[in-house]
């Protein structure tokens, strides 16, 4: 009897050991630090992967859906940005403080620099954002300033358009063969260069300016900037500032002003007066008639002679050699696939694009 007690002890003492091991090996942390690491690291995760969707290298949001501005869209795919651009900066639509008076007379050189060659922009007119501005025709039909901050998304990307049906205040079809290079004495001018943001028949952009203002006096300029713009893809700030005195229906010249928006003016910086003469020719700035020995030509006559001129047609232009074609020419076959361009429009437009004829072809 007294070894089944005992027994019965020793089994009750031994279920009871047990049970107190088996409570240990179980025994779940009140704490629950396993399970709050592991919902950590599972948040961590999920931040992670949708961060990177959301978040630029830089750390900015590319797209924040609380302010629902998507910076991925450009100014340029928003049709009212120019616009909006131009009225935020308006400024840059007027006249600088500018006097023809400080001027010089003309002696040999097409351009003048002034206001020590640098550009009468203030800080609030500067701007990184392409847009263009072109001012509204005066009561006599004459052109204002045109500014623009020349970006790669302003040029054009697609071949110039004619622009022989706009006749400009003080307007005139008139030729010295002798005198001009290529004949003509105006050319429809591009206040702001085709190649710069690619306007064609627009009356705001084009004033009547001789083949020698053209070509010699503002086409540099333009180029300039051009290339500016193409090697580096920043901007240039550009101003076009037709002169004019009085009521003369010609403009005595332009004022251009050029200055590189991202450096500073490191990369352009020009401010000059580019005459609107042509030398060997006198010129009644009240009108546009000319003359080249005191007798004013008759433009019934040289209409007479420039109605071939004044026919569409397509040309061949050579861009590195500034000739320009008929199609059948033996000269196209030479030309390189990188400077070939084709050009709808009047052998007056072609010249005064700055495009000679081909003397083999003459056209």
């Amino acid at each position: 009897m007294r070894r089944r007690t005992i027994s019965v002890f020793l089994s009750l003492m031994l279920c009871l050991s047990l049970l107190s091991a088996c409570g240990t090996t179980t025994d779940v942390p009140t704490n629950g630090s396993n399970r709050d690491i592991a919902f950590e690291e599972t948040q961590q995760e999920e931040r992670a992967e949708g961060s990177d969707s959301t978040t630029s290298e830089n750390g900015e949001s590319a797209s924040d859906p609380e302010s629902g501005k998507d910076d991925s869209v450009s100014d340029k795919a928003q049709p009212s940005q120019p616009e909006q651009n131009a009225n935020e900066n308006s400024l840059s639509a007027e006249a600088p403080a500018f006097s023809l008076s400080s001027i010089a007379e003309y002696t040999d050189k097409p351009y003048v620099a002034v206001n020590g060659n640098v550009p009468y922009f203030t800080e609030s007119e500067l701007t990184d954002q392409s847009y263009e501005y072109y001012s509204d025709l005066d009561a006599l039909g004459r052109c204002g300033t045109a500014c623009a901050s020349i970006g790669q998304d302003l040029m054009p990307t697609e071949s110039r358009g004619s622009i022989g049906m706009v006749k400009p205040s003080g307007w005139h079809t008139v030729r010295y063969d002798d005198l001009v290079d290529g004949k003509y004495l105006y050319n429809r001018c591009h206040l702001i260069g085709f190649q710069l943001t690619g306007e064609n028949a627009n009356t705001k952009n084009l004033i009547t300016g001789t083949r020698y203002l053209n070509i010699d006096g503002m086409l540099p300029f333009e180029n300039m900037v051009a290339d500016y713009v193409k090697e580096t893809d920043q901007h240039v700030m550009y101003r076009v500032t037709p002169v004019f005195e009085g009521d003369n229906l010609l403009a005595a010249g332009v004022l251009m002003e050029g200055k590189s928006v991202e450096d500073n003016g490191e990369g352009v910086l020009f401010c000059v007066f580019a005459y609107n003469m042509q030398p060997g020719v006198s010129i009644d700035y009240a009108t546009g008639e000319s003359s080249a020995d005191g007798t004013i030509v008759n433009d019934t006559s040289a209409q007479e002679e420039t109605s071939q001129s004044e026919e569409t047609q397509t040309y061949v232009l050579n861009t590195n050699t500034h000739k320009f074609h008929k199609p059948g020419c033996y000269s196209v076959e030479k030309i390189k696939p990188e400077n070939y361009a084709e050009f709808t429009g009047t052998r007056e437009e072609a010249i005064a694009y700055g495009y000679d004829p081909c003397k083999n072809c003459n056209p």
